[in-house]
């Protein structure tokens, strides 16, 4: 056990993996590479804050504690705490990185393959609510509030462990033979196992849209309404874009374990990859808070009452208490005189 702390605590063990598997670790700081630091770190600014809005919305308005709205909260508490991540890796990635000891440098990545899992168990959470509302359609009532929540905790949790499982043991400290290129402290194995299992996940979740789709095409019922279509539709996108975001990167990791070490010169440029999915982050609120009219007034609610009391401040003769006005539907339906039974339609008013 001391030797294993010793390892972790070593201040050139960082150094000597990068040694071994990269050409060359000389990365001059040319304004071009700061110019593309700063404008990752913005990126990553407005991911965090564009996530968090959308958690303030679904808190804050009882319109939105419905299943779906929980899992899309999730989701975006995955991508915020995706960007955290980001930021932290960016900062501490370049010359940074030979300085660190290996725990420091599990923490930095791990930190990153913790929520990249959140957000895989999270769409396939929503995926399970999809087919659940739709093909089923069965009732979500208050009874099931405490299943859903212990479905997004147990998502975290094998999150956790997913990735932890480097700094539990499961890395190439004493095998440098074994170790990936792009992330030189993993072994192969590992890196394979997680794209292996991320692979599954999405695999199991176009199925699960498939047969969707499929019951609610060939439904003549209320499930086939054009609400229903509507949320599929934005469900698919959210599922479409993770899949073209992240699919260099998880070919990039694949090449990685087919390559032998310095033979394949396209793994050291695996960060523009990785850059390039974090965009998933960043679309993600953008795309259903554009689908649905409701959860987009809500979010923007906060930045227009700001605009609102900057202007009378700036004019100096309006009333200098402001209140947010009450979130008006979008839906006629819920304009109605009943409201729907159903679920689906429910959700639908409100198309995510």
């Amino acid at each position: 056990m001391g030797s294993l702390y010793s390892e972790y605590l070593s201040p050139t063990k960082v150094l000597e993996h990068y040694n071994y598997t990269k050409e060359t670790l000389d990365v001059p700081q040319t304004l071009s590479r700061q110019v593309a630091l700063v404008l990752i770190i913005i990126l990553c600014c407005a991911i965090v804050v564009e996530n968090l809005l959308v958690l303030i919305a679904v808190a804050r308005n009882s319109k939105f504690h419905s299943a779906m709205y929980l899992f899309l909260g999730n989701l975006a508490a995955s991508d915020l705490l995706a960007g955290v991540a980001f930021i932290a890796n960016t900062l501490l990635s370049g010359s940074v990185t030979v300085h660190l000891t290996p725990v420091q440098w599990f923490a930095r990545e791990g930190s990153a393959f913790i929520t990249l899992s959140a957000s895989v168990f999270s769409l396939l959470a929503i995926a399970i609510e999809r087919h659940v509302a739709i093909a089923k359609v069965k009732v979500y009532g208050s009874d099931k509030s405490c299943r859903m929540l212990l479905l997004i905790g147990a998502s975290w949790l094998i999150s956790l462990v997913l990735g932890g499982l480097p700094i539990l043991g499961w890395n190439c400290l004493d095998h440098l033979e074994t170790c990936s290129t792009v992330l030189p402290l993993y072994t192969k194995d590992y890196v394979l196992c997680v794209v292996t299992i991320f692979s599954v996940i999405l695999s199991a979740i176009v199925v699960l849209y498939v047969r969707i789709y499929c019951v609610v095409r060939s439904s003549h019922a209320e499930v086939a309404g054009p609400q229903t279509l509507a949320l599929l539709r934005t469900v698919t996108i959210v599922l479409g874009v993770f899949i073209v975001c992240w699919l260099p990167a998880f070919s990039i990791l694949l090449l990685d374990y087919a390559c032998p070490v310095r033979s394949c010169p396209i793994l050291y440029k695996a960060h523009y990859f990785f850059a390039f999915a974090t965009l998933n982050s960043l679309l993600n609120p953008v795309i259903y808070t554009w689908r649905s009219r409701d959860l987009r007034e809500e979010v923007l609610r906060p930045l227009q009452y700001c605009r609102k009391v900057a202007g009378v401040q700036g004019r100096r003769g309006g009333t200098p208490h402001h209140r947010l006005l009450p979130l008006r539907s979008s839906s006629s339906l819920e304009r109605g005189t009943h409201m729907p039974t159903s679920p689906t339609m429910l959700e639908g008013n409100t198309v995510v």
